[in-house]
């Protein structure tokens, strides 16, 4: 094991390099800091750890030392529950919630990068245990092992990379209205707004935008409740929300138009940008988990 302490080292800290390449603290504040990522960034040391030694037990005929892999996939599961109960417990406290599809999608999100940080570490030990075998030398061993690693981790994070709501639809400015009390955007009616006050809000203040699906799998995509949450979240969150507890009138909706699939949404924001809004919807993610693809040959038949 000694003779494969050099490729060990290089492959753990390639593989806690690419879990904080994968690392992202933004306007969610999620993963949190300090905790939450400190938290994430040893689970990568351990995946790395795992990934790193399996090579070298398999070359010194140390099978037994390989079933760890498999208690390292029971662990990454932990790890998605882990983010999920955690995600839930503060869900309540949201004054626009996620929503169950976007918490099991960030959750599944950090058991995959745990994945892929154990892939990467083993490909580039495996690398590095090539060229020893080749007998190059320990800098030429360190320098395959590094373009290896770099080079697996790019692969993986461009695969692991989401979708935007901007690759699946278009996002348009969009007109606010009303028929009496009912709040309506584009002619889709939203919701039923009692109180004057909150009416004379909505038509000094409100932003609205309308979101328009590129072909069929789009339109049912965004037809998921779950992803139509996603996206209200995203705009509360990132343009602010002049709402509090017990406000009904001032929740974003997003609504479909069930003549063409588009969505509407209308919103209150702190920041009544209609440009930002628009922005905000675009770089939403498109949810693994209300991904759709309709077939139009099942249709046809």
């Amino acid at each position: 094991m000694e003779n494969h302490m050099l490729s060990i080292i290089v492959s753990i800290f390639i593989g806690v390099l690419s879990r904080a390449y994968m690392m992202k603290i933004d306007h969610r504040q999620y993963p949190s800091y300090p905790q939450g990522f400190l938290s994430h960034i040893t689970l990568g040391l351990i995946a790395a750890s795992l990934g790193a030694v399996a090579i070298p037990a398999l070359s010194a005929k140390e099978f037994g030392a390989v079933t760890f892999l498999s208690l390292a996939a029971q662990q990454f599961r932990d790890v998605r529950n882990m983010e999920r109960q955690s995600l839930d417990n503060i869900e309540p406290t949201e004054l626009v919630p996620r929503g169950t599809a976007y918490i099991e999608d960030i959750a599944k999100a950090f058991e995959a990068r745990n994945y892929m940080v154990m892939l990467t570490s083993l490909l580039t030990s495996l690398s590095m245990n090539v060229a020893r075998f080749l007998r190059a030398n320990k800098e030429i061993q360190v320098i395959i092992g590094f373009v290896i690693g770099f080079l697996v981790m790019s692969i993986l994070k461009r695969f692991l990379t989401r979708q935007l709501i901007e690759e699946i639809a278009e996002v348009r400015p969009a007109k606010i209205s009303f028929d009496g009390p009912l709040l309506m955007v584009n002619d889709v009616i939203i919701m039923n707004i009692g109180l004057k006050a909150s009416r004379k809000i909505y038509e000094e203040r409100g932003i609205a935008v309308e979101i328009i699906p590129k072909n069929p799998s789009a339109s049912s995509t965004l037809s998921n409740i779950g992803q139509r949450q996603a996206i209200q979240h995203q705009a509360a969150t990132q343009l602010g929300i002049r709402k509090d507890i017990d406000e009904p009138d001032f929740t974003p909706l997003a609504r479909r138009n069930p003549h063409n699939g588009n969505l509407v949404m209308a919103l209150i924001a702190m920041e009544p940008n209609v440009e930002l809004l628009v922005n905000v919807v675009n770089k939403t993610p498109v949810l693994e988990t209300c991904k759709r693809k309709p077939r139009g040959k099942y249709l046809k038949e």
